[in-house]
């Protein structure tokens, strides 16, 4: 049995069931603060984007992997 938790929609995947929408709001919920952190310490946007890369670029990332390989495969 093949778990299927997103389908690709573009160069993305979209979320199609509840599990799929528990990894995106989960990412969601780790970065907001991540961000909201980082942001109210740094003196520039520069500053801001040096400071979340570190943690935007590996939970995307996953999040991307995780989707790709709990997708619907287009024929």
């Amino acid at each position: 049995m093949k778990l299927i938790w997103f389908e690709p929609w573009g160069l993305i995947y979209r979320p199609i069931s509840l599990v799929g929408w528990l990894l995106v709001s989960l990412a969601i919920a780790f970065l907001t603060p991540t961000f909201l952190i980082i942001d109210s310490r740094s003196h520039s946007v520069s500053d801001t984007f040096y400071g979340v890369f570190p943690y935007f670029v590996p939970t995307l990332m996953a999040l991307y992997w995780i989707a790709s390989k709990t997708s619907l495969k287009k024929p």
